[in-house]
């Protein structure tokens, strides 16, 4: 230590006594010589930090140890626990996670490019493996419970979905087209470990808004689970492009991330196409066959597109059902509205006389959309365009409101949006 301490001096300073002995050095360049350094190390540190939060992030590997075990106990069962327990036919790739809890990877899958998502415990560690294991066993994989009907199991998840879509009509359908995704080897019965892995996957609030939306062109599509382990389509190009690794963007400020984001991204043109798509997202969420959705984090980052540029939902982890969100809401003690709250940015008012949030949000999709799309598309934007789509989108981001008052004016804003956009990339290569 003494040793890293007498050289680490001897870098610093020495360059500074040989300029200050030789008369060459101000004391300017010498405070600029200590900055560089500074921000080296802060920077590194940084770095470190970061990086060395990826063995958190990326746990696959334990994943598919839980997974499989429990496969193979008979607990559970899916589509693809053959291939990916016994066969290994499911390839793991690029990491995706954002969050320990949440495991997400890129991957293939009968020569298809998939995402892998799978939840799991947060701070695990080797040691902790078999205590996960019966905790999944006991809690996750709990329900339903040997000798339930199929009957029985029927009427669960169609209270289950009253419970988080809301009381709707078109319910009965949907629990028949989840009873036949639980038969998946379509022997005409539903065997517990199939009945266990369906009711732990509708616990997940993006499979169950991968069901809702499985007839929407802009959600991607399901293709396989196991267990409470499932597979989609692959993963679409992220909104920001491959300019960064995900592990740098949150080191970069926001002002170079958005410049980053307009030299490297698609030509304005694609990117008025995404937008289209991302306008069309808009209305398959309001009032669908499946009821009113609201994108409670709209960012960037939940938001992709395939390789022809056509708009693909990348995360459906914060779209919640309106039931879900009035639920939570209505009722909840607050002071102001900034109690009001559900996921980043689903706000409801607070009735300060009550004391208690209101069930209807304030700001509605589309507001939150044309927020994106007023700094996405406005840079590089067609000097004849411009002025008239800055308009636009300032009109639409202020639309506010309960959903049955606004339903015509928000209807009318989309439509004037999509018709100038589409206007502008018809007939050309990028329509």
């Amino acid at each position: 230590m003494r040793r890293l301490r007498r050289l680490v001096h001897l870098v610093l300073l020495c360059p500074f006594s040989k300029g200050l002995q030789q008369g060459r050095l101000p004391g300017l360049r010498v405070k600029y010589v200590l900055l560089v350094w500074l921000g080296i190390f802060v920077g590194s540190w940084m770095v470190y930090a970061h990086y060395s939060s990826y063995s958190e992030l990326c746990r696959g590997h334990i994943c598919q140890v839980v997974i499989c075990d429990q496969y193979r106990k008979g607990i559970i069962s899916g589509s693809v626990c053959q291939d990916l327990c016994e066969l290994q036919k499911v390839e793991w790739r690029t990491c995706l996670s954002s969050a320990p809890g949440q495991q997400v990877y890129s991957g293939l899958w009968q020569d298809k490019e998939v995402t892998i998502k799978c939840g799991i415990e947060e701070a695990l560690n080797s040691k902790d493996w078999p205590d996960v294991v019966l905790r999944r066993e006991l809690v996750l994989f709990d329900k339903p419970t040997r000798g339930t009907s199929i009957k029985e199991f029927r009427e669960m998840i169609l209270s289950f979905l009253k419970a988080n879509l809301g009381d709707l009509p078109s319910l009965p359908a949907l629990v028949d087209q989840i009873l036949l995704m639980a038969d998946f080897n379509k022997d005409s019965r539903v065997s517990l470990a199939e009945a266990k892995s369906v009711w732990a996957l509708l616990q997940r609030n993006e499979f169950l808004l991968l069901l809702s939306l499985q007839e929407k062109e802009h959600a991607s599509r399901l293709l396989g689970y196991c267990g409470d382990l499932y597979l989609t389509e692959g993963t679409p190009y992220a909104w920001h492009g491959a300019v960064l690794l995900p592990a740098l963007r949150p080191l970069l400020p926001s002002v170079l991330h958005r410049a980053l984001q307009q030299w490297f991204g698609p030509a304005w043109p694609w990117r008025a196409k995404i937008a289209i798509g991302l306008l069309e997202f808009v209305e398959e969420l309001f009032h669908g066959s499946y009821g009113t959705f609201y994108m409670c984090e709209t960012t960037l980052a939940n938001v992709g597109y395939t390789a022809t540029y056509d708009f693909k939902m990348a995360d459906l982890q914060q779209v919640a059902p309106e039931a879900t969100v009035r639920r939570f809401l209505q009722g909840r003690h607050c002071e102001q509205s900034s109690d009001c709250i559900y996921g980043r940015d689903c706000r409801a008012p607070c009735d300060r006389l009550m004391r208690q949030c209101k069930g209807d949000l304030i700001q509605p999709n589309l507001a939150k959309v044309c927020e994106l799309l007023r700094d996405y598309l406005l840079p590089g934007a067609p000097a004849d365009l411009r002025e008239e789509l800055g308009k636009q989108l300032r009109t639409c981001t202020t639309l506010s409101g309960l959903a049955s008052q606004v339903e015509a004016h928000h209807s009318l804003v989309l439509s004037h949006l999509k018709t100038l956009l589409w206007r502008e990339i018809s007939n050309t290569k990028y329509s």
